[in-house]
């Protein structure tokens, strides 16, 4: 899996504009180029763009982003999905303060893409859909590796807060920026062991 990351940051431009440095971003005909930089809307345009592509519709899917907020996504083709209940992300990020919890899984994750369902309290990491899961349900009830023959209601990529039904609460950066499946399943044991000490929310 190829990720490109966030667009780097550009250096401060000098406090005097040197001509030069104009000729260097400008095409012929005074066109200016890309200077690699990405703005949000740019980027959630991408990442809806990438994920429609796991939809049976992908016109219904885009209607259903806008008008809903939520897409009906198959996975197993080019994604699948690891559905983990809250209480043992919450015992991993030791709190239950979703904003916490995000800048957790931020630190956590090396890039990637996690949703949370706000009403049943499940976060759902998105991983390829070869991915290989090797934990096994019956040691961790709940979590389950939703891949080919299961469906998803995916949130729209501008839901970055939590309100509503569901939201990014790690976003993807870029088209096909999924999670590692080895951090998700070294996730999950962790917060299965805190729960067991007491140690949970």
């Amino acid at each position: 899996m190829t990720r490109t990351g966030t667009a780097q940051e550009t250096a401060a431009a000098p406090t005097t504009p040197d001509p030069a440095d104009d000729e260097l971003h400008e095409e012929a005909g005074g066109v200016l180029e890309a200077t690699g930089m990405t703005t949000l809307p740019e980027r959630q345009f991408a990442a809806t763009s990438w994920l429609v592509g796991a939809a049976d519709d992908r016109d219904l899917a885009r209607r259903q982003w806008e008008d809903q907020g939520i897409a009906l996504l198959c996975c197993g083709g080019i994604l699948s999905a690891v559905r983990i209940p809250a209480r043992l992300v919450w015992a991993t990020a030791k709190t239950d303060q979703l904003e916490k919890v995000d800048a957790f899984l931020g630190e956590w994750f090396d890039g990637g893409a996690v949703f949370m369902e706000l009403h049943a309290q499940q976060y759902y990491a998105l991983v390829p859909g070869t991915a290989e899961w090797h934990l096994k349900n019956r040691d961790f009830p709940g979590v389950d590796h939703l891949g080919r023959d299961h469906f998803l209601g995916v949130p729209a990529s501008r839901l970055t807060k939590p309100k509503g039904r569901a939201y990014w609460c790690l976003p993807m950066q870029s088209p096909g920026d999924l999670c590692y499946v080895d951090e998700v399943e070294k996730l999950v044991p962790i917060g299965r062991a805190v729960l067991a000490e007491g140690g949970g929310r």
